[in-house]
């Protein structure tokens, strides 16, 4: 009547389903999307973890002792010395920097630093020729110029060192090992995207030991995982960070500084070169209330061609690893400028410490040390994850 039509009641049953059918090929849809997400997730922590495990282990492991340095040296290198003059006056640092070069004729100064606990003045030499990362180092008793025993840069540490820096190979290992560093930390990232399904299904840290070897590694690599998360997290990205120092510098010497080098001549030879110690003292006097730390010579990554580097560091926790050079003209031995540290010098400058714990005295060392023990395991368990994984497939 009026046109209108009546509903069957088949009709009306098949209107009351079409919803709910809808609603169930929507839930199964989700479904879909989250096992392809998981997959995704899966084979990303798969392969970021294998490529890098191998470099990372070799990190963990060589980093492991590095994080002990100072006292291993201490250690290593400990004998009884006493300065040979401790009434003189002493030799002043032109003194000092000709007495070490006599002992290598032909070497360039490149750096020259200064013990705290000791009136001993440590200078690091090159040969001209020589292949680059190569140098001499020698401890100079300031009372007289004598030799002194080093309170660091035994062969071991040295080696270890060098190993964990670049492998050898310079500024590409560094920045080959930067990139293992991201990789970790891709592997970390999606290794918690991968264990949140999981943690609704069981309580956090849930250990099944009753089950098989494979299942009980697999909760042990979960929960070390989830445990050193912020850890690993924090020493992956520093580890980044501290592979790109070569470039970070040669950046800085091309920007910041790179005022200071336009209206400079050809660089002048050594024997040009303004008084050493009048330089740093002038350095001294623009930056009061500092503490020297080391000087670098011209030509080398922290100064110029044409600039003796001072630098001064504070005495609080903090300043203590955020270092401002005073620059001073090689040729006239005036002060040039006081060359404020960019953010992302500051940024290299905290990292290195950060990375190996030495900002908070030895127990924060033992925490560093025990963490990277629980990082050396996840590595192993995800290793041998794999490889039965691998096994039963086959």
């Amino acid at each position: 009547m009026g046109g209108r039509r009546r509903l069957s009641g088949r009709q009306l049953s098949d209107a009351g389903r079409a919803p709910h059918s809808q609603a169930v090929a929507f839930d199964g849809f989700l479904n879909r999307m989250k096992t392809r997400t998981i997959r995704l997730w899966s084979w990303v922590h798969k392969w970021s973890s294998l490529v890098s495990t191998a470099f990372l282990l070799m990190l963990c492991i060589t980093g492991l002792p590095l994080v002990f340095t100072h006292e291993l040296e201490h250690w290593l290198l400990d004998e009884a010395w006493a300065p040979a003059n401790p009434e003189g006056d002493g030799l002043n640092l032109d003194q000092v920097l000709a007495v070490a070069l006599s002992r290598h004729p032909g070497d360039v100064p490149a750096f020259m630093s200064f013990d705290e606990d000791r009136p001993v003045v440590n200078v690091t030499s090159r040969a001209p020729d020589g292949p680059a990362g190569q140098f001499n180092f020698q401890p100079v008793d300031r009372t007289n110029g004598d030799p002194a025993p080093p309170v660091a840069g035994h062969p071991v540490m040295e080696f270890l060192l060098q190993l964990h820096t670049d492998i050898f190979l310079g500024l590409p290992g560094m920045l080959f090992l930067g990139g293992m560093g991201l990789l970790l930390i891709v592997a970390v990232v999606s290794g918690v995207v991968l264990y949140a399904p999981f943690m609704r299904r069981a309580p956090f840290g849930t250990l099944r030991l009753e089950k098989a070897a494979r299942t009980r590694w697999l909760d042990w690599h979960n929960l070390l995982g989830i445990v050193t998360v912020a850890w690993v997290l924090v020493v992956g990205a520093t580890g980044v960070v501290n592979a790109l120092a070569t470039p970070i510098l040669a950046y800085w010497k091309d920007t910041a500084l790179a005022g200071l080098t336009a209206a400079q001549d050809a660089s002048a030879a050594p024997g040009e070169w303004a008084s050493l110690d009048a330089a740093v003292e002038r350095a001294r006097a623009a930056l009061p209330g500092r503490t020297l730390q080391f000087v670098a010579f011209p030509g080398t990554e922290f100064s110029t061609d044409h600039h003796y580097a001072v630098f001064f560091h504070g005495d609080t926790p903090l300043t203590t690893h955020l270092t401002t050079p005073a620059l001073i003209d090689v040729r006239t031995g005036e002060l040039a400028a006081v060359a404020a540290s960019p953010w992302y010098v500051k940024a290299l400058s905290l990292s290195q410490p950060l990375h190996f714990g030495d900002y908070g005295g030895l127990w924060l060392k033992i925490v560093w040390a025990l963490l990277d023990l629980a990082t050396i395991i996840i590595l192993g368990s995800g290793l041998y994850l794999w490889l039965t994984k691998k096994r039963r497939t086959r």
